[in-house]
This record gives C-alpha cells, structure tokens and sequence, in this order.
C-alpha cells in the first residue's frame, strides 16, 4: 500500500488510481488544486500494484533507454498552418499525422469544456486540433493508461504523448515495452495548479463581462518569442495577453509560484530519457540557422530509442529538419536537467488567500512584487537609465536636432510630455497647420515624418488639424514620410498604437482624412499609400441614406496593404487583412481577408504574424 508522507513524492500521474483492481484508489484535490490518491483500506488488498506503478518509487529502473546518446533535431512542420496552430514548430502534429496515416491511435492532453484539461486517445484525425500545444497546467490521466494498454492488447498502433513523470508512469504501469507503442513526451519545467489556472481564467470574465470558452498558450499571431496567452469570450471578443502582461505567465516563469510540490524535486531531468522521442522549444536557434528563426517557433527534437528513431524517419517528408549537435541544445533548455527554483513568494500565505482573493488580487500581491534582491535593484536602476539615453538617442535620430522639427517636437508635445516619453517627436520636412483650439491628447508617443530608409529625404509629412479637431494617441505609434494626416473642425482622431507589436503605424505614404471620427485601434499595420478617409469632401448625391461622413473604425491588429483605400463608414474587423489597392466601403469581419474594388471576402479565419 502507497504510504504518501510527504507531497514532494507525487507526482499525480494517476497510474495507481489505473492499476488497482478493488477500487480503492481515489484522488482528492488539496486546497492548492492538485490531487493525492487517498486509499480505501476496508477494499485494498493489498497487492502493492499502487506501488509497482509509482515512477517516483521506480525512478532508477525506469530511466533506460537503448541509444547512448540521443540524436538532435531543429524542425519545424511544412504546412505553416500547423506551425501558427501549434506552440512550437509543429512536431507533435507531425508525428500524430503519421500514426492516423497507419490507422492508429494518438493520445495527450486536451481542454475540456470547463478549461480544465484531461488525457485523451482517439484515431479520429478531426481531434488534433484539439490534442495541439501545449496547456501549461496538470492534466487528468485517470483511466487513460487503463485504455492504452487495452489497444496495445488489441494490437493497435498508438502514439502517447505527456509529461515525463506521466509517461514514466505509463511506462511502469505496462511493465514491459510494445512494439506498437510509441511514447512522447516534452522538456517540462514544471506543471502548474489547475486551480490557479481556473482562477486565471474567471479574471477575464470579471473583467470583461463574458466566460472564457478557448485559450491558448504562446499563440502566435503576435510571435513565438511573446509567450502570448489568447482567450476568446463567449460573446466572441478576443483578449492577448504577453508573457510581459500575463500574470499568469509571470508567475509560473519569474515566482515559481504555483507549480506542483514534486515539481522542486522532479526525478525526470536528465538523461537517459524514458521517452522514445522528446519534443520542445528550440530556444537559441538563430544562432545556429536563421533559416528556422522565423519568431513562429522551431521545434527540438530528441530522438532517445532506436524505435524512435525509425518513426521519426518516416516523419520526416512531412517537416524541415537539421540534425543538431547534441550540445546545442542545453544551454536554451535548462529545464532538461534542472529542477524548479523554490518559489520566491511564500507559498503557504499565497494558497491561503486563494480563496480569499480573486486572481488580479492575488497577483498583486504575490506575483507583481516579488522579493528584489540587491543585485537585481541595481539592474533595475540601469535598466532605466539606459532606457532614458536610448530615449534621448532616439530623439536625436528622428530629430537630426533639425531647429525646426525641435520647436515643433516640444512646441505640441510639451517637456514634461517628452519626458514621459509621450507627444509627438517630429522628423525633419515636416509642417503643420494646428489651431490653437485643436485638442491634443497623449497617452504614447507619435513619431511622425519617420525616415529610417531615407534620412535625408526632403519629402514632406503634413499635419493639419483644424479648429476644435481632436487628436489622440493612446500608444506608441510611428507614421512614415510623405504622410498626410488632416483633421477638420469638431472631428477627431483616435490612434492606440502599439500595443504588443514592436512597430505599429504607416508606412510611407499615408493620407489619413478625418471628417467626423476615425479610430485606429492597436497593432494595426499599414502599408505604404494607404488612404484613409471619413468624409466625401463636402460632395453630395441625390441618393437616399447618403452622408457626407461617417465614422470608420479600425480594429486591433489589422492590416492595411498597399495602396488600399478606406472610405466613409468603413469597419475593419479585429486581425483582419485588407489585400493591397482594395477599395472599402463597408464591414470587414473578424481575421478575414478582403481583396477587389470594392473589397470582397476571400478568406476566413485568418492569421497573421509581422
């Protein structure tokens, strides 16, 4: 019979619950949201099955495998489609593909309908997308290694896929090898609390007014390196979330906050690997091929069983792949032989408020402020003081210290605006025509005239806004030389900028006329000459419901392609991509794609990366 005495020594695989015939074997979540098997003596028997199954206990005889070292990989899938719906580069589908291909069975981790996350098998192929990426949080295994082992029994091909303490208990739990099987698993740094995660999940509906019903992790519509956390509400809206703004994600990445206890301690780091092949990021691969650096994710492939090596070969047609020497793959992946850090909050006080506190609560006061030692105070200190000197360089470069463009830069954007790092910093060749009335409002600083290409372009940029003309920039936003931006009297301008995106705004070339209203929602991209216009110009048409103005709105992270036009009432969906010379007079879905004059549907479901 298992004898739990401390929870450093379960790693929640689930295998005994599976080997037990009487029953006995429950699993009861703790107040941090992670289960412990709980043993019912009047049924036990005590066979000591529970105990045969326990990686943790069989660690030592477990850790085999029949390559002396294994062989390395960078790849990533050819279908670029699977790569943008996949965490890293698309191998875990790769793989997956080749077991339907055989008629097979493919099994790991999904989401269920609440968000929480269970191990699954199936041969239909329609369940890879939901198998897909990562989900950074324990999964459920109960009964999972009971039905692998009924269709190895069966004879059927089966691919498995978890975490290395999960396919180390799949491995005791068979007690032998198959020739049927193959296992995967993944570098893990560690698994973080379904209750945590839960809690994560109920900030955006707090937030936001709607339930959560999809999320994915590192999603890569704003690139692999963002660590982007994406949820959509039931009512359809769309959140993203960085690896910089999510507290989540800060909490499993810099507190160590809420891993599992036998997370500090894992016995699955290391080598020989129990899997026949691992998967995970390749961090660091620009270094070695900029062909894979693409900021979509490249995969790391290791290849540990002989087994593995003849799937992986029929694998191949279906990816790019580079062997890579084997030392090349320690220094991005820490987590491969190292344990988690102890936790920098204290943990016993964080899990106590967890029912007191919703997660923004939590955060706040855990994760936000962690513990600074000394040391990383005075990185701090120099983190902003070389951020004011690039600040101050880049001001100079926009600028060139033109007399003009530094009047015009402090005249309408104020010092302690500038100071701040808001307003508007003028290039050179730039005039405007601003009424002492207009409204200035900035939250973000607008580079405008912007000339990296061609620093000594004479070509102007024009800034004109009337009397009662409204401007705001809510972000950091950069419009191009040659630009054209004209408000008129009582209409306003709305610019959010950047938002995520390093670079948001124009390219050369941009005409921006603004009749009534014009939003620019964050993260859009706009293409070189590209016109965007409220109002017809004071003409009119005897036509009836016709206007001389109407608003046109464009929403967060479009893009705006060459030569494309947007007239008066114009909506442009969230992620949508309007094709280069389209012309738009009216609603643009959601991650749709417009091309044609006027401008019509050609795709659906739209992604795209600058």
């Amino acid at each position: 019979m298992l004898q739990l005495e401390r929870k450093e020594d379960c790693c929640g695989c689930n295998a005994c619950g599976d080997i037990c015939p009487c029953k006995a074997i429950t699993f009861k979540n703790d107040n941090e949201g992670f289960w412990y098997p709980e043993i019912d003596k009047k049924r036990c028997i005590d066979c000591e099955l529970c105990e045969r199954v326990c990686p943790i206990i069989h660690i030592d005889e477990l850790k085999k495998n029949d390559l002396p070292q294994s062989i390395c990989y960078a790849a990533e899938h050819k279908n670029i489609e699977v790569i943008f719906d996949s965490t890293s580069g698309g191998l875990f589908s790769a793989l997956a593909e080749v077991m339907y291909r055989k008629k097979g069975y493919v099994g790991g981790a999904i989401f269920n309908d609440d968000l929480s996350v269970s191990q699954f098998v199936s041969d239909q192929k329609d369940d890879l997308p939901r198998l897909r990426s990562s989900k950074y949080l324990q999964s459920n295994a109960e009964g999972f290694y009971k039905r692998i082992k009924e269709l190895l029994m069966e004879e059927k091909d089966v691919l498995v896929c978890g975490t290395p303490c999960q396919m180390a208990g799949l491995r005791a739990y068979l007690g032998k090898d198959y020739p049927n099987l193959i296992i995967v698993d993944f570098i893990c740094r560690g698994i973080n609390s379904p209750k945590i995660w839960q809690k994560y999940m109920q900030s955006f509906a707090d937030r936001y007014g709607s339930k959560v019903v999809f999320a994915k992790a590192k999603s890569k519509e704003y690139g692999w390196r963002n660590l982007t956390q994406k949820v959509r509400l039931e009512d359809g809206r769309e959140f993203f979330e960085t690896g910089s703004m999510s507290n989540f994600t800060r909490g499993y990445l810099r507190t160590n906050a809420y891993c599992r206890p036998s997370c500090y301690e894992c016995h699955f780091k290391g080598f020989p690997r129990i899997a026949d092949i691992t998967l995970a990021d390749f961090w660091g691969i620009e270094k070695y091929d900029q062909s894979m650096e693409k900021n979509l994710g490249t995969s790391l492939v290791m290849v540990n069983s002989q087994k593995g090596q003849e799937y992986f070969e029929l694998v191949k047609k279906k990816i790019h792949a580079i062997q890579m020497p084997f030392e090349t793959i320690l220094a991005g992946n820490p987590a491969l032989i190292k344990p988690l850090h102890p936790p920098l909050v204290n943990r016993e006080k964080f899990f106590a408020d967890v029912d007191k506190m919703n997660f923004t609560e939590l955060a706040e006061k855990y994760i936000l402020h962690p513990r600074i030692s000394t040391k990383q105070k005075v990185k701090n200190l120099l983190k902003k003081v070389l951020d004011t000197a690039r600040f101050a360089k880049y001001v100079v470069y926009v600028t060139r210290l033109h007399p003009k463009a530094i009047y015009q830069t402090i005249r309408y954007s104020g010092l302690i605006n500038l100071l701040h790092k808001r307003g508007i910093l003028f290039s050179t060749h730039c005039t405007t025509n601003i009424s002492r009335n207009a409204r200035l409002e900035f939250h973000g600083l607008m580079t405008f005239g912007e000339k990296a290409r061609f620093p000594s372009s004479s070509l102007e940029s024009r800034l004109c806004i009337d009397s009662n003309g409204s401007l705001r920039v809510l972000g950091d936003v950069t419009l191009g030389y040659g630009c054209d931006i004209e408000i008129f009297h009582d209409a306003e301008l709305i610019m959010h900028g950047k938002k995520i995106l390093d670079v948001s705004g124009a390219n050369i070339g941009c005409t921006i006329i603004c009749g009534e209203k014009i939003e620019i929602g964050p993260d859009v991209e706009i293409g070189r000459n590209v016109t965007i216009r409220d109002n017809n110009g004071g003409h009119y048409i005897n036509r009836q419901g016709y206007k001389n103005t109407r608003p046109v709105r464009i929403g967060e992270k479009a893009w705006l392609c060459e030569s494309c036009t947007l007239m008066s009432g114009a909506r442009i969906g969230v992620g949508a991509v309007v094709g280069a010379k389209s012309f738009v007079v009216g609603r643009v879905p959601d991650h749709s794609m417009v091309l044609g004059y006027p401008a019509k549907v050609i795709d659906e479901n739209i992604q795209w990366k600058y």
